[in-house]
């Protein structure tokens, strides 16, 4: 499962292209309606698949996803729903990989090997949590690699090269996380020339010998470009679940705009 998602990545590469990775958050605007929207960004020209779990206190998010979020758990989402909707994505013939995304309490309530069990069993492919620092991060990695996933590390602005060197304990991630931004998802767009530095990226692949994606703060098909020229592949989050309540074919429809904006020369 681990090689479906790195496969993902060596395949945009060898199309000369960044991949392109959208977040959505499971159960909004309801948890059925959410699969066929995940379903739709699939086929319109996401490469990864990243299923929001919803949380009380998603301290990492921005305005739209904890919206998202508030809506979902309202709705009835849970964690052990999602990875229902990971195993019903699959039933449907969804083949990209799929990365179960959110925070560690939901996790660590429904037990960590029980988790990477069903998470395999449903299809998943890895996981990532915004809260669970490297120091941390091994009793989740331990359980995963057992049942063939991985944890997904992230990256800072503020990280030190020293910080950035311990990704090399995780034995070549499927990718790393950069962080765009010191901030929350969904900040104001970036304009002008892109503010990661190239160099940066390349220092983060290398210690992790894997590839590297950008994310917080990418909002339009420009931003998508732009952050492709430079990183090994895209996340956009915000402005995709923005257009959920519009349903899967307008998520669908942003989503072929990025991708097409991502794969022009």
């Amino acid at each position: 499962m681990t090689a479906r998602l790195r496969g993902a990545f060596d395949r945009a590469a060898r199309e000369r292209r960044a991949a392109l990775v959208a977040y959505l958050t499971f159960g909004d605007p309801s948890p059925a309606a959410s699969i066929d929207i995940v379903e739709a960004a699939a086929r319109a020209g996401a490469d990864v698949i990243e299923l929001g779990v919803p949380f009380s206190d998603p301290s990492a998010d921005g305005p739209s996803i904890q919206r998202a979020m508030e809506r979902a758990l309202a709705a009835g989402a849970t964690l052990a729903g999602a990875l229902d909707a990971v195993a019903e994505l699959r039933r449907r013939g969804v083949s990209v990989p799929i990365v179960v995304f959110g925070y560690y309490h939901p996790i660590f309530v429904y037990g960590a090997d029980a988790f990477a069990a069903r998470a395999a069993a449903a299809g998943a492919d890895a996981a990532l949590t915004v809260d669970l620092p490297i120091e941390e991060l091994d009793e989740l990695a331990r359980p995963l690699a057992a049942h063939g996933l991985a944890p997904i590390p992230l990256v800072a602005p503020t990280s030190t090269p020293a910080r950035i060197a311990r990704l090399g304990e995780l034995r070549s991630p499927p990718f790393v996380y950069y962080i765009a931004v010191v901030g929350v998802t969904g900040v104001a767009p970036h304009s002008g020339a892109a503010p990661v530095d190239p160099a940066r990226l390349a220092q983060i692949r290398e210690a992790a010998r894997a590839p590297v994606a950008v994310g917080f703060g990418i909002r339009t098909a420009a931003d998508a470009a732009r952050f492709a020229a430079i990183a090994d592949g895209v996340v956009v989050g915000s402005a995709l679940v923005d257009r959920a309540a519009a349903g899967p074919d307008a998520v669908g429809a942003l989503v072929a705009e990025l991708a097409a904006a991502m794969r022009r020369p």
